[in-house]
């Protein structure tokens, strides 16, 4: 059915072993047998996968095949998590107001600047569909036209406690320099100009650290 078309194959990182030979079979030849079928079908298609896994780890594992993960791995588009764009959480959180509203029936037009707070202070380890899914709780519960903190407490009780960080004894202005750039460049994949964006300094400053510190991208 995808055959001169494209093909979205969701959760990759999560397929079998066997199905992972099968899958780089495909892609080499762009041929395949039907179940039970004796006949070669072939197909020129364009393949788009995602996942949540990080298949680099999972290929230094052992779980991913390095040969697929390289024929599938020809552009890399990186969808941040919610918690690193939070800027995103007040126009999504509108969105899904104005959608369910009218979807459940409810005169319910804005949220309060304290419940977009707590939007904003929760981690999202569910990205977007967690975030839909707390607007829509909060909708089918309140009692007003405006979302409001108690709307939304159920989220302070399930928060989980953000570990408290102390700076390591002896650590210097340069050492804590280095490591915030090393993360922010893991984080980002080695993407330097979102690197660059996330720290607030511009490229040619983020390739001079690198070279001063010394960091593998």
């Amino acid at each position: 059915m995808a055959d001169t078309g494209t093909i979205f194959l969701d959760e990759i990182g999560d397929i079998s072993p066997k199905l992972q030979v099968d899958l780089l079979r495909v892609l080499q030849d762009r041929a395949f047998y039907r179940v039970g079928g004796s006949e070669e079908v072939r197909v020129d298609v364009r393949v788009v996968a995602a996942t949540h896994v990080n298949l680099q780890q999972a290929v230094a594992e052992g779980n991913f095949r390095d040969d697929l993960y390289y024929r599938l791995n020809v552009i890399e588009i990186r969808i941040p998590p919610l918690r690193e764009r939070r800027e995103d959480i007040p126009l999504l959180a509108d969105h899904f107001v104005e959608r369910l509203a009218h979807e459940l029936g409810k005169d319910v037009s804005e949220i309060s600047e304290g419940a977009l707070r707590i939007l904003l202070d929760h981690n999202w380890p569910g990205n977007v569909r967690e975030l839909e899914n707390a607007v829509e709780r909060a909708m089918v519960t309140c009692r007003g036209p405006v979302l409001t903190e108690s709307d939304f407490a159920f989220l302070a009780q399930t928060a989980a406690p953000a570990p408290a960080w102390a700076v390591p004894a002896g650590m210097t202005m340069q050492d804590m320099e280095k490591v915030l750039i090393t993360a922010t460049l893991q984080r980002t994949q080695g993407n330097i100009k979102e690197a660059a964006s996330v720290l607030g300094i511009d490229r040619s400053t983020l390739y001079e650290k690198i070279k001063k510190y010394d960091i593998p991208r």
